[in-house]
């Protein structure tokens, strides 16, 4: 299997985070990716496929506010990283804003995502890792893996949220679409949902999004994510979650992977994203599922079972110690 990986990604480091109340270290940090590296051994470094591709699903001004926030923070004067506190309740309507404050609560939904010095350099080339692996099973591989640092699957097409600033998984999606592909499925194995990638295609008919995670009732994020979200327009019956409660092991998650990949089959999708979290470990520090390094062998043997191309796009995982084995057990499976 082909991997990609560009060492710029290491570039995001943002120093803290608000969870439950306080501050804390952010869970995201670059040594996720570096214990990663080391399991999975030889990477690809991706080359440079311009911003077009990140134009299909990120609007220019989203672009423009990633690029220069952490700058324009400093300019106002502010320490640290730059972390939104106001974000508007009611539906968001254009505003030209100027103030750095406002605009990142303008583009954000929470105060776990700071923007750092390196954040746009570091998602940058997370999505150019995924037109990478995405070009590659395009090319005739059957599967390839974009290690994808900093993650993309909660952040929408104009807003940062979820540790996530730029798409992946949408962005290769579009890539496909673009290089002629009909029907893309997006399967979402993270512990949390998905939700900017289901918001991204929720009234598209030519993108499956289908989510296995924890039930938003308990767990992050909360507001999206429930069996109820099905699509709508055109993207009607388009959207699948199949959301499991706290403690859900392998025994009792492999129902739900079948349910979705019987899905995923009856689509007629004819290449596949797999935004794989490895946050469903057992271990994982802020997740609550049961799954063991065993199980994702196991798990992966199933999703290559549609014998469809697939590009393999890393999302959550922070149980640093035992990641790197819980990813190359995944990619084991392919």
């Amino acid at each position: 299997m082909r991997i990609f990986f560009d060492s710029r990604q290491l570039e995001h480091d943002p120093q803290q985070e608000l969870h439950n109340g306080a501050w804390m270290a952010h869970s995201e940090h670059p040594g996720r990716t570096r214990a990663i590296v080391s399991a999975v051994g030889a990477t690809e470094t991706p080359s440079d496929r311009g911003e077009a591709p990140l134009l299909r699903v990120h609007p220019a001004d989203y672009l423009g506010f990633l690029k220069t926030a952490h700058a324009d923070w400093q300019s106002a004067g502010r320490p640290g990283n730059a972390i939104g506190y106001t974000w508007p309740v009611a539906r968001r309507r254009p505003l030209n804003l100027s103030r750095i404050d406002a605009r990142l609560g303008q583009y954000s939904y929470d105060a776990a995502t700071p923007v750092a010095a390196g954040t746009w350099t570091a998602s940058y080339w997370g999505a150019q890792t995924a037109l990478a692996a995405t070009e590659a099973v395009l090319g005739g591989e059957r599967s390839a893996f974009a290690l994808c640092r900093p993650p993309g699957h909660h952040c929408g097409a104009d807003y940062l949220g979820g540790y996530c600033y730029l798409n992946n998984a949408a962005i290769a999606a579009e890539a496909a679409l673009a290089a002629g592909k009909k029907r893309v499925a997006v399967l979402d194995v993270d512990y949390h949902h998905g939700n900017g990638t289901q918001d991204i295609f929720y009234d598209r008919g030519d993108v499956l999004f289908v989510s296995i995670h924890a039930d938003p009732a308990t767990d992050y994020p909360f507001y999206w994510g429930h069996v109820d979200e099905a699509g709508e327009g055109a993207g009607e019956g388009a959207t699948l979650n199949l959301p499991l409660p706290q403690g859900t092991d392998f025994a009792a998650y492999r129902p739900a992977l079948a349910q979705a990949l019987e899905r995923i089959a009856a689509f007629g999708a004819e290449l596949l994203i797999v935004s794989y979290g490895a946050d469903t470990f057992v271990g994982d520090p802020i997740s609550h599922f049961a799954l063991d390094t065993a199980d994702y062998p196991l798990m992966a043997r199933e999703i290559a079972s549609l014998g469809l191309p697939t590009a393999i796009v890393m999302e959550g995982g922070y149980a640093t110690d035992a990641l790197g084995a819980n990813v190359a057990a995944f990619l084991s499976g392919f």
